[in-house]
């Protein structure tokens, strides 16, 4: 029998190396190697059991619409794309304390009720701890099935018993197969657990949602080839300290990854937002200066939010730049454009720039709102309360075309805005009923009709 040789290898993409580099070659990180003891690779027999694959054209494959499970949250259902695939693998991750074990707690807990075995399985609590949890939730039914263990051989084994029609894994990196001598949460441990689990969810048509630990940066821990073996990658946004959750799919096979979630973190558990544009704009401030509602387009789905701006003297030779829910990048060339084109003086000025509710947004339709609220702060001026703003900002000033301006009016209607403030090249022929679409050319004058 042969024995398991040293290995250096990269924590953040697992990358291998005889020796230990301190610079990776593949990510580029430093200080991310680490020892580990490979097991030996197991024989082509054992891994490719059965006839070989036999190749076929393109146009013979029949067509198959893949079943959907309602997981009894629209909100999820729409990032998964209508539901839960049999046999896929997904994978969750966000912040401790986020909500990925409650909000899988709640899947099961609706998989349970309409009959389905779960199987809820635990390496980092006791069958206790989700006893409390549960009864929090409300989670009350014998088909949800409990198991506290971190071998996966004994996972899986209860799971070839069960046969159940999902298997929740919380966590991925408390999983360990003893085929392998590193720890658990170990790059190779991480690697095969998932592509064990994997084979099992192909092979049984069983739903596998898979719970994953995050770095400081925010980056799934573990090797990069764990988001790469699932077929969706949801990652939780938001701040504990805010009751808003943003679930967001950053790889999704089986359906779009422009769609958004958003939940509410409540004492009973995480509660869906139906109409999350009414819930952002709810505690808004009236006739507040620095305070411009926006359009961002997430998917399908237009969102309207609150995007603040506080301009104040500083009182230090360079100017800070703060900014929060919006990429800071451009948000420092939007205070440029509006220090060269739209006469504001703002190379004095300390701006610190949010958006409320703990939202992101990062596409630039939100822009001639940023600009509309940087400079009501700056003239002490509330921007006009009635109206939204929609419109990327170019370098020389002018307000371009963005997509699906429609959609956004369509929203902003809705909600009982009365103006609409929209770049000239993409407003529609006719806007929605009691809606004012105001076009202009340039950011100058879309100011003087939002700030006056």
């Amino acid at each position: 029998m042969s024995k398991s040789k040293i290995q250096y290898v990269c924590q953040n993409c697992g990358y291998g190396s005889p020796k230990w580099l301190g610079k990776c070659p593949s990510c580029g990180e430093w200080n991310t190697f680490v020892e580990e003891a490979q097991a030996p690779a197991r024989s082509a027999a054992v891994r490719h059991p059965g006839p070989p694959a036999v190749p076929i054209p393109v146009t013979d494959i029949p067509d198959t619409e893949e079943p959907r499970i309602p997981t009894g949250h629209g909100e999820l259902d729409r990032v998964l794309g209508g539901g839960l695939v049999p046999g896929s693998m997904v994978l969750v991750g966000g912040e401790p304390g986020i909500g990925k074990s409650t909000l899988l707690a709640q899947v099961c807990n609706v998989l349970a009720r309409d009959g389905r075995a779960v199987l809820y399985v635990s390496g980092e609590e006791s069958a206790a701890q989700i006893k409390l949890r549960a009864q929090r939730l409300g989670v009350a039914s014998p088909h949800m099935l409990v198991l506290a263990e971190t071998d996966l051989e004994a996972i899986l084994a209860a799971a070839e018993r069960i046969r159940p029609q999902a298997v929740v894994i919380d966590s991925i990196q408390t999983v360990y197969t003893p085929s392998l001598p590193s720890a658990p949460g170990s790059v190779a441990q991480v690697r095969e657990s998932a592509a064990e689990l994997l084979r099992f969810a192909k092979g049984t048509g069983t739903a596998v949602l898979l719970v994953g630990h995050v770095t400081k940066e925010g980056q799934i821990a573990g090797p990069r080839v764990l988001e790469h073996i699932v077929d969706t990658v949801l990652y939780f946004e938001g701040d504990r300290q805010h009751t808003y959750r943003i679930l967001r799919a950053t790889k999704n096979r089986f359906g779009s990854t422009n769609e958004i979630g958003v939940f509410e973190m409540r004492p009973e558990g995480l509660r869906e937002i139906p109409n999350p544009s009414a819930a952002f704009l709810s505690q808004r401030a009236r006739e507040a200066p620095g305070s411009a509602v926006v359009c961002a387009l997430e998917g399908s789905r237009p969102l309207l939010v609150e995007v603040q701006a506080l301009v104040t003297p500083t009182v230090f030779g360079m100017p800070r730049r703060t900014a929060a829910g919006v990429d800071y990048n451009r948000m420092v060339v939007l205070l440029a454009v509006l220090e060269k084109r739209a006469g504001a003086h703002l190379s004095s000025q300390d701006v610190y720039v949010s958006v409320a509710g703990g939202v992101t947004v990062d596409e630039p339709a939100v822009d001639l709102g940023l600009a509309a609220a940087v400079v009501s702060s700056l003239r002490n001026r509330p921007v006009d309360e009635a109206a939204v703003a929609i419109g990327e900002v170019g370098l020389a000033g002018e307000l371009r075309a963005v997509a699906q301006v429609d959609k956004r009016l369509q929203e902003a209607a809705r909600l009982g805005f009365r103006k609409a403030v929209v770049p000239r090249h993409a407003a529609p022929e006719r806007g929605p009923g009691g809606l004012e679409m105001i076009e202009a050319d340039s950011v100058p004058e879309a100011l003087a009709v939002l700030v006056g």
